[in-house]
């Protein structure tokens, strides 16, 4: 099984995008509409973290940002009659923190506002995940942007530069709050904290 792809960005604008590999082959890949992957612009590199689903007469990619992204999808294709089409279409309505709350607070109505997701199904999601969507929380999650070890202000230069480069300050804050090195230089924040990005 393919695990995860690295390469050049190419996006497709139909839910889908190309990632062209070192030697030059493209994998069609599946992601959330909302995927954070879209920041990346046609031809940066990438990485990919996928799930491989083979049938009889088909073999799809489905890819996330990140690894946390794709346990999610994985729990949510667990669920009788949710299948990766309607994994991928409630992932692209709500962010996956969302998700997580919206599955472990009851919340119905927001799952079964993606294409194609009835109350049925989304009430039959929280009954069986209801219990798990805590299991692949990121430690980064756990933690709350605003305690980010704004210690050293160096820290907080990095988060203002980030914000003017056009990303949230939560964003910012959260890419930061996930680099275990100290002593850095304001430069050195942003390199590390735009390749969590």
């Amino acid at each position: 099984m393919i695990r995860f792809l690295r390469g050049k960005f190419h996006p497709m604008g139909d839910g889908t995008v190309v990632i062209e590999s070192g030697s030059g082959v493209g994998f069609l890949v599946y992601i959330p509409a909302n995927s954070q992957l879209y920041k990346n612009l046609e031809g940066e590199d990438v990485k990919v973290y996928t799930h491989m689903i083979v049938r009889e007469d088909d073999m799809s990619l489905y890819g996330f940002e990140n690894k946390d992204e794709l346990e999610l999808f994985k729990l949510l294709i667990t669920v009788n009659g949710v299948g990766a089409k309607a994994a991928m279409a409630i992932m692209s309505i709500l962010p996956q923190s969302e998700l997580r709350k919206a599955i472990a607070t009851g919340d119905a109505k927001s799952i079964s506002a993606a294409n194609g997701v009835g109350k049925k199904t989304s009430e039959r999601i929280i009954l069986e995940l209801k219990d798990k969507v805590g299991e692949f929380t990121a430690g980064e999650e756990n933690f709350a942007p605003s305690d980010v070890a704004i210690s050293g202000s160096l820290r907080g230069e990095a988060v203002t530069a980030l914000v003017s480069l056009g990303y949230s300050r939560s964003e910012a804050e959260t890419s930061i709050s996930k680099i275990k090195e100290d002593n850095l230089t304001v430069e050195e924040y942003i390199m590390f904290a735009l390749r969590k990005m």
